[in-house]
């Protein structure tokens, strides 16, 4: 009963946050390659009368990127998203949206003023009441129609440069199935040639602002589609899990009894179809994902490679991951060492943060470990349990961050893999959002997670953390000048005193000043070591 009552919701549907804006997806606006839509409010493009916006230029970054993908002018995603706008809403304050109709993350009410702060729980601490409904929506999503947006079948040029549209409607859960398959796609070269070292969402990066992202959008339009504005996504703690505890019928579907394979057919997920899961067939064919159902969801818990991912992750792997201090390391991709982005991808050994590929760590071991429809990249995000995953993924960038507290200036801004640099538009969403926007803490974007919410004495003692680390790392040093610079005070106290001695008789009047009085507060001290 509860599905039949979310679905009078839908006359509630307000713009959300997507891929191709329906209104954008014709023949006028491929052409004049503009996507400024009219907000509802005022009938204005981007609610121009009423300051919520403006059409605006894109403005790309010039910033040169890293050397991985060695080709100009062949794939639809450089530059997003010029090949198909080259003008879009930008909006005023604290409004958002593709027509400036919504709120940016973190603000709510009819102006968009009033801040908010919402809890992602684990989904082991909700009632089973909470848990239900969890569910309930997940399978709302996977019926409803997206009313605002649609996805591309073909590319550009297979669209005739926007002369002949090529779009389709999708329900709400796949449109974000085939925008992370769209990110991590290959490129199409022609023929049947494609060039594989390319993705917009996974080893680089933006890796992690780009997943926060997503999951800020789906937690958004499950709460749209359902009228629930205090809907969060709830998060699975895998450290140290023995096996899939989420894989069961209660709460993620357990193993059908005699295809291992496949989900009990006592879960609600077992009649799920996916989409965009072949991606050779798309290849050879030069075609995009169209997302028609492919079969259903596959998953084999624990029965994967183990010479390759011989056991889930320990709270001793996040930990070591989060003692990293650098954020990204040349050449920022998945052979960068001491990185903490890549040891938290999977790419590199979480006990020595050394790049090693034909491993998988962290994130991508949860991947690897579930054996099925989750371990393929571009159609991984069909099982459900991506989100809970990358919910706690994210908590661990969460972690890091408020323990280094890094400057923006600490994300690259220039040579990463295409798309990743931290003024690059991230790939595919519209409106536009750039990578840097979103490294920074998450209650910045009005979500919190339940298990880091600590007591004030906890966060201060965070809060000194960083300085203490650093200084720890110096101490040697300080020590040093401190006894250096104690000498140096002795010697030159003696020599002073000397001097003084020697020229007991001269008058005060005639003695230099050694500062004039209204230099002194000018003078600073530094310490170069």
């Amino acid at each position: 009963m509860l599905l039949f009552a979310l679905g009078f919701l839908l006359v509630i549907l307000q713009p959300s946050t997507g891929q191709f804006p329906r209104v954008c997806a014709n023949v006028q606006s491929l052409l004049s390659k503009e996507c400024c839509p009219p907000w509802d409010g005022d009938g204005s493009p981007c609610g121009e009368l009423s300051s919520r916006g403006s059409c605006q230029n894109i403005l790309l970054s010039q910033a040169p990127l890293g050397p991985q993908f060695p080709f100009s002018g062949v794939d639809d995603r450089e530059d997003w998203p010029s090949v198909f706008y080259n003008r879009t809403c930008r909006c005023e304050g604290n409004f958002m949206g593709f027509n400036c109709g919504e709120c940016k993350f973190g603000f709510s009410g009819l102006n968009c003023t009033e801040r908010q702060v919402k809890t992602r729980r684990n989904i082991f601490q909700l009632t089973a009441s909470e848990k239900n409904k969890f569910l309930a929506y997940l399978n709302l999503a996977k019926s409803i129609p997206s009313q605002d947006y649609v996805i591309a079948t073909g590319t550009y040029a297979q669209m005739n440069n926007g002369s002949n549209p090529m779009f389709r409607d999708i329900n709400v859960y796949d449109l974000f199935v085939w925008m992370h398959y769209y990110a991590s796609r290959d490129t199409l070269l022609g023929g049947s040639n494609v060039w594989r070292d390319i993705d917009f969402a996974h080893e680089a990066p933006g890796f992690l602002p780009w997943h926060r992202v997503f999951l800020l959008m789906w937690e958004r339009q499950i709460q749209r589609i359902t009228g629930d504005e205090n809907f969060t996504i709830p998060y699975w703690d895998w450290r140290d899990a023995e096996d899939c505890e989420v894989c069961n019928d209660e709460y993620m579907g357990g193993r059908h009894p005699t295809n291992p394979n496949l989900l009990s057919p006592a879960s609600i997920f077992s009649s799920w179809q996916v989409i965009c899961t072949r991606s050779e067939e798309y290849n050879s064919q030069q075609a995009l994902c169209s997302a028609t159902s492919e079969g259903p969801i596959r998953r084999n818990p624990g029965n994967n490679d183990k010479s390759r991912t011989p056991r889930l992750p320990s709270s001793a792997d996040v930990e070591f991951c989060l003692s990293l201090t650098q954020y990204e390391s040349l050449p920022m991709d998945k052979m960068a060492n001491y990185s903490f982005r890549n040891t938290l991808e999977g790419f590199a050994d979480p006990q020595t943060a050394i790049s090693n590929p034909a491993q998988s760590g962290l994130h991508n071991a949860l991947h690897i470990y579930m054996n099925g429809s989750m371990s393929q990249v571009q159609g991984s995000a069909n099982d459900p349990i991506f989100v809970l995953h990358h919910a706690f993924v994210d908590s661990i960038f969460e972690r890091w961050l408020r323990r280094h507290r890094p400057m923006l200036e600490v994300y690259p801004a220039a040579n990463a893999p295409i798309g990743h640099n931290r003024e690059n538009y991230m790939v595919p969403f519209i409106p536009l959002y750039r990578n840097g926007e979103f490294f920074k803490p998450s209650r910045e974007l009005g979500y919190d997670y339940e298990y880091l919410q600590e007591p004030a004495l906890q966060s201060f003692q965070d809060f000194l953390t960083p300085y203490l680390q650093e200084a720890r790392q110096i101490w040697a040093w300080l020590v040093g000048a401190a006894v250096f610079g104690g000498i140096v005070t002795a010697v030159l106290t003696g020599l002073v005193r000397a001097c003084r001695k020697k020229k007991g008789g001269t008058s005060s009047e005639i003695q230099p000043l050694l500062i004039e009085s209204e230099d002194y507060n000018n003078i600073s001290y530094q310490s170069n070591f």
